[in-house]
């Protein structure tokens, strides 16, 4: 009985702590190749790389070379084509829009820039879905790592994010899956699509390519699909008269003007259209193209919107359209004639 009730105290149990000290350890390491591995499919996304061209075509420059710059979300690099707009002004333009581009990014920017370039112009693409909501962690991220750059980061997420979402940016797992969503659905339907018959799968195929051309301008000459007239339109259902700035993003437009002035740079602001579609689809838009006229005028800055333009002008139709928000390239030559020569009336009168 003795030997026996000496082995059985001699089994002693492991202490609780080291046991979560392992747990911990084994669950660091697992974030860390799980991470690892979500970073590699966002990086292999086609709009972030484009973007990362963007920013090494523009450190590649010599410095203070830039007269125009055109900065903003998606509808900025859908838009403004620095070739059309330099063959016509005899600039030299770039242009910095990004994904989902929040004034908070714009404004660190333009500042990143201005380092480097003394632009005689800043046309500020605005666009009331980016500066309606207070962060939005995709598009830092993206400007982020398109613009590598140590101090810009630090000074970026210590000034800009919450730090709710300074936790999510460290945990990669959590800062990268949208794009981890996005490529299992893609490669959900390249599976699905395997299946279907070769004649509706040309029907649901979209015609056309988009590229990066340069000075971070993307050409399309993709048509409109008839999805997105009524089943997937973004703006079904949108009513401008609910529509209201987000304080903080309105108060990075704020420091982005005031910057400008500071250093004598001109600044305008431009709404880029969305689809004639889409515009039918919208309730009460001119109470929201109001407030943010008005806001301009507060901020004495020149303002044009060309879903207001293409109204009463009707320069556009739906098949100047890539999708339900943005223009394809026969959008963009009308929209750049017209553009460039307001542009001229405001330079005369400033």
């Amino acid at each position: 009985m003795k030997a026996s009730s000496y082995t059985s105290n001699s089994k002693k149990k492991k202490p609780k702590w080291l046991n979560l000290t392992l747990f911990i350890i084994i669950l660091l390491i697992l974030l860390h190749y799980i991470g690892n591995y979500y970073e590699k499919i966002s990086n292999e996304n086609a709009i972030i790389s484009d973007y990362k061209k963007t920013w090494m075509e523009f450190y590649d420059l010599e410095p203070n070379s830039i007269d125009l710059v055109f900065i903003g979300s998606s509808h900025s690099y859908c838009t403004f084509d620095p070739e059309i707009i330099d063959n016509a002004l005899g600039t030299n333009s770039f242009n910095f829009g990004s994904p989902l581009q929040h004034a908070d990014s714009s404004y660190y920017i333009l500042k990143e820039i201005l380092k480097y370039h003394k632009p005689k112009a800043v046309v500020f693409e605005i666009y009331w879905d980016m500066i309606d909501d207070e962060f939005e962690l995709k598009q830092a991220d993206t400007v982020i790592n398109a613009i590598n750059n140590n101090e810009f980061k630090r000074e970026f997420i210590y000034n800009v994010f919450p730090i709710n979402e300074m936790i999510k940016y460290v945990f990669r797992p959590v800062r990268f899956q949208q794009d981890m969503f996005s490529y299992w659905n893609k490669k959900l339907v390249e599976n699905v699509e395997k299946y279907i018959e070769p004649i509706e799968k040309k029907q649901n195929n979209v015609e056309g390519v988009s590229h990066y051309k340069s000075k971070g301008f993307i050409y399309s000459d993709i048509i409109i699909p008839e999805e997105k007239f009524y089943k997937t339109n973004q703006f079904i259902g949108f009513d401008g008269a609910k529509w209201d700035f987000n304080n903080t993003q309105k108060s990075y437009v704020e420091k982005l003007v005031q910057l400008c002035n500071k250093k004598d740079i001109k600044v305008v602001f431009v709404t880029a259209p969305v689809a004639n579609i889409s515009m039918e689809h919208i309730n009460n838009y001119d109470i929201l193209h109001n407030k943010i006229s008005n806001f301009a005028k507060k901020l004495d800055v020149p303002y044009i919107d060309y879903n207001i333009v293409n109204k009463e002008k009707k320069l556009l139709v739906n098949e100047n359209f890539r999708d339900d928000a943005h223009l394809n390239y026969s959008g963009v030559e009308i929209v750049m004639k017209d553009f460039i020569n307001w542009y001229k009336k405001i330079l005369n009168n400033y």
